[in-house]
């Protein structure tokens, strides 16, 4: 099974090298991990002790991020690596302080898992919520070297719990200790032979809470609010704008709109501002121009809107109409704001949560969402009490960070 998987991972790292010369993501995907071994040698010496941190993405970095600061901490001799496996991750986040060294994380060969290991060299090795490569994975079991899987989920479908999955199963015999959201994850690994596992949450929440003790103004948010209702949509599609412009062009002139596309392609930018019929500004405009005249504020960069949450009175959060579903929910509600979101949310337990506690509003059409808005809008009553239970619930959920690291250093 290991031959055949070597097989098509070759097979597939050609596809991707001609895909590059057509798509620009996948280019990055293919340059970013060219001289991922020449940075290894120039920041890591054979003398450093180093933890080693996996995201697949921008979503787990973040999720992971909690930890990494607390093991930056609890071991101040260390460096820090993290690696991505996507563009998305690490263009984004490739200049970040907390580690000493970022990189790509070389497609997952034989003599890519051994070169890595021998420049890395870590004493510690943290895989966040899923991502398991069976190369690598092999390569630290041989090597003895302590592996963890924090903020892991485990769901049916998955490989490991198939009749054909036993390649698979055997990749996990590497990890010392799993660390998963929920009961019906440690439930699916006991139900495969592996009883290293424990139950901390969701380290998201730490993430999220710890954003409420940091500096979330942004003076020219404020200038555009200028103390009217204000609803931001935040990680929208193109399927979340089609529903939405027709409201924000019918809105009352009292209603404020914060729009944070997902992909901020300057073409969807431009045919999104050309849809809307109210006074429109990009944030590439806002420089020397009165924001308080302006119903509609486009945000047409990256890396605020967590910040510009904080100011909302109302969050509509994409992702719901497509696949796999609605995007962060925890950054609104951390901020006590009322949400509303698109009906693919199952796979996100979060959501799932707090839809059911009423917090927030799934809807599936366009007239789902002007209810939701006009009683949001009309209702602060109703608007706080959804509020409220967001943050609630985000507090009461905190605390994974804690487990893991009283687990690692006792």
């Amino acid at each position: 099974m290991l031959f055949l998987y070597n097989l098509i991972l070759l097979l597939a790292s050609q596809v991707v090298k001609l895909l590059a010369l057509f798509n620009p993501k996948m280019k990055l995907f293919v340059n970013g991990r060219k001289e991922v071994f020449s940075k290894i040698r120039e920041k890591i010496k054979l003398s450093d002790k180093t933890i080693w941190f996996h995201a697949a993405s921008l979503g787990e970095y973040e999720q992971g991020l909690p930890v990494i600061e607390k093991i930056k901490i609890q071991y101040p001799n260390h460096k820090i690596v993290v690696t991505f496996f996507s563009p998305s991750g690490y263009e984004v986040r490739k200049n970040n302080t907390v580690a000493d060294v970022t990189v790509y994380l070389p497609l997952d060969t034989k003599n890519n898992a051994k070169m890595f290991l021998k420049l890395v060299h870590p004493e510690l090795v943290f895989f966040i919520k899923y991502e398991f490569w069976p190369n690598y994975l092999n390569e630290l079991k041989k090597l003895q070297i302590k592996t963890y899987l924090i903020s892991g989920i485990f769901r049916e479908k998955q490989a490991f719990f198939k009749w054909y999955g036993g390649f698979y199963r055997n990749a996990l015999k590497t990890f010392d200790y799993f660390f998963v959201q929920n009961e019906s994850s440690k439930n699916l690994i006991q139900s495969i032979g592996f009883n290293n596992v424990k139950i901390s949450g969701d380290t998201r929440f730490d993430r999220v809470v710890s954003i409420l003790e940091r500096d979330n103004s942004l003076d020219f948010i404020e200038q555009f609010k200028d103390n009217k209702t204000t609803i931001v949509i935040g990680s929208s599609w193109p399927k979340d704008e089609n529903l939405l412009v027709n409201y924000i062009n019918n809105a009352s002139g009292n209603v404020k709109f914060i729009i944070a596309p997902h992909n901020i392609k300057s073409e969807q930018i431009a045919n999104l501002k050309l849809q809307i019929t109210k006074p429109t500004v990009l944030f590439s405009e806002k420089n020397n121009v009165d924001l308080s005249n302006f119903s509609v504020f486009i945000i047409d960069t990256i890396g605020i809107l967590t910040k510009i949450y904080s100011y909302t009175d109302i969050a509509y959060v994409g992702g719901g109409f497509g696949n796999p579903g609605v995007h962060n929910i925890l950054e609104p509600a951390t901020f006590g704001v009322s949400i509303i979101i698109g009906p693919n949310y199952s796979h996100f337990a979060e959501a799932t949560a707090l839809v059911h506690q009423e917090g927030c509003i799934s809807i599936s059409n366009e007239i789902e969402l002007k209810e939701a808005f006009d009683i949001l809008i009309s209702n602060e009553d109703i608007r706080h009490e959804k509020g409220h239970i967001c943050s609630t619930f985000v507090q009461m959920n905190k605390g994974a960070t804690e487990v893991i690291l009283k687990h690692i250093t006792e």
